[in-house]
């Protein structure tokens, strides 16, 4: 596994509220993240596991803390910054995919480009193309989500994802809106991609079998890392 750094938090906080109703959720955060790794975040609910795959996302700012992604430090980004480095960087699986119904899924694969891009290109339509062939839907390419399965829209949310071939894919809770087997497909194809592509993932589940298939489980209770352990 690769040993360069991709992201490095330090002591990183997160409240909510402000004055006396303020709540923190995540208490000094110290995580490095290496380029290729696949990493499992799991604790009990409540544990601020999707607020620190926000952070982690530049979905939402921490309270105090540094976030280094990508070798750069994002406490300054101002919000036009944070969303054009997010797209191009970040690739993003949900428990609910999250995909548009009134388009393809060609056309949903293609959406990350042309929110960077602008407009449509040619090559934008021959690269998602070759993603849904490489999560099996070459023959679904013009289907819209409502006439896919719950694996196959997921499948799907995994093309959009790695659209911009960034270094980095969050996936929360990917399975778990998903049966046994249609989980495992899955997780079978981000670690596929994982390893192909060298791509770093890091995902929050709470599937202790989707857990022990990762190289890394970090385990996150009240808003403090409990346990960080490297299987491989």
């Amino acid at each position: 596994m690769a040993d360069e750094e991709l992201l490095d938090l330090r002591d990183v906080h997160k409240s909510y509220g402000e004055g006396e109703l303020a709540q923190e959720v995540l208490h000094g955060i110290d995580l490095r993240i290496d380029r290729g790794e696949f990493t499992a975040i799991t604790g009990p609910s409540g544990s601020g596991k999707s607020t620190l795959l926000h952070l982690i996302g530049l979905l939402d700012r921490p309270t105090s803390g540094t976030i280094v992604l990508g070798g750069r430090d994002t406490s300054s980004f101002t919000d036009a910054e944070r969303t054009d480095f997010r797209g191009r960087g970040v690739g993003f699986v949900f428990q609910f995919h999250y995909l548009l119904n009134a388009f393809s899924s060609i056309e949903n694969v293609m959406m990350p480009m042309m929110a960077i891009h602008g407009r449509e290109e040619p090559w934008m339509r021959e690269r998602a193309r070759q993603l849904l062939d490489g999560v099996g839907l070459s023959e679904k390419i013009d289907s819209r989500p409502a006439h896919l399965s719950g694996g196959q829209q997921q499948r799907v949310a995994i093309a959009r994802a790695l659209a911009m071939d960034g270094q980095l894919v969050l996936a929360d809770e990917p399975t778990g809106n998903l049966d046994t087997e249609s989980g495992e497909q899955v997780f079978t194809l981000l670690r596929r991609f994982n390893r192909d592509r060298k791509t770093a993932f890091v995902v929050v589940t709470h599937d202790h079998r989707i857990a022990s298939q990762c190289d890394r489980v970090i385990v996150l209770v009240d808003g403090a890392i409990v346990a960080d352990n490297r299987f491989r």
